[in-house]
């Protein structure tokens, strides 16, 4: 069987003042989906995770998300784009006090207009705002190409690195 070879980084921000914000353009804003009904989830999830293989929900019953999206420690966040649903971030809240941005991503239509470096000042902010020790996420090289240079520009920096191989 023929093998994708995959290198997953994590990248983390030790403080609020390290993050280098951008601004939320006009005619945009983030909600909150409190509470976020499970088809909602899942359609956001579909959407924004269809090119980068995001697999792993895509099997999941009903009462496995409803599990997750029911954890008080867990927040779903969505942007808008002139009434439109252009992407999310999902955050949870971890036991080391720290917040992990878990899903983070742009809908196709909405790819390409500066929005990742906003939506993502804006997840930064709001894990920030949780008072954590610091805030993390993944990210992989199956992921958008501008993911990682997007995190490390708005003050990131890698901690760790880790290769892996999936089916092709």
């Amino acid at each position: 069987m023929e093998t994708i070879r995959v290198t997953r980084s994590y990248v983390q921000l030790l403080s609020p003042g390290a993050l280098r914000k951008a601004p939320l353009a006009h005619g945009y804003q983030i909600v909150r989906a409190d509470p976020c009904p499970i088809s909602f989830a899942r359609y956001l999830y579909t959407e924004v995770g269809r090119d980068y293989r995001w697999m792993e929900r895509t099997t999941w019953a009903d009462e496995q998300f409803a599990a997750v999206l029911a954890r008080p420690t867990i927040s779903v966040w969505v942007l808008y784009g002139h009434g439109v649903p252009g992407g999310f971030f999902e955050l949870s809240e971890h036991d080391d006090d720290s917040v992990e941005i878990t899903y983070f991503g742009l809908m196709r239509d909405f790819i390409g207009r500066g929005l990742g470096k906003q939506l993502l000042s804006f997840a930064a902010d709001t894990a920030w705002a949780m008072k954590p020790s610091r805030v993390w996420l993944h990210t992989c090289t199956l992921d958008s190409p501008v993911a990682l240079p997007n995190y490390l520009a708005r003050g990131f920096v890698k901690y760790r690195e880790e290769e892996y191989e999936v089916p092709a």
